[in-house]
């Protein structure tokens, strides 16, 4: 498996986020949103942003070893974040987001909405690509 990470030049290059990733390999991992819930289906975290995203990553990185991937193998995220407001949001994410990819940066879009499941105030879903 390969992932081929660019930023073109005449593009910004984001800091936390590749532009365009080519993806070589020969299966697909398409991982649910995952959302900031423990083993038992509880919510972590009510109000925190910061604990529901520790909690998203942490179940995302749990998700994609279950189908024999790994974050190096990511190669696009989508984040759902509830009343997405950038300057104070996205920190918090980028925070706990680093401690499942480390220096990897997969391809993202990160989605403001008006609401998710009650009180839960981020989700995230993924695609990888592996070889086998």
């Amino acid at each position: 498996m390969t992932l081929q990470c660019i930023n073109p030049g005449d593009l910004p290059t984001p800091q936390t986020y590749t532009q365009v990733v080519v993806a070589t390999g020969t299966r697909l991992v398409f991982v649910a949103g995952q959302e900031p819930e423990d083993i038992n289906g509880k919510l972590v975290g009510r109000g925190d942003l910061a604990a529901q995203a520790r909690q998203v990553f942490a179940n995302l990185g749990r998700a994609l070893a279950a189908a024999g991937a790994a974050p190096k193998h990511v190669a696009k995220i989508t984040i759902y974040v509830v009343d997405y407001r950038r300057d104070e949001h996205l920190p918090i994410i980028e925070a706990a987001r680093v401690t499942l990819f480390g220096d990897h940066k997969p391809v993202d879009t990160l989605v403001g909405v008006a609401t998710l499941s009650p009180d839960y105030l981020i989700e995230v879903d993924a695609v990888a690509v592996i070889d086998g």
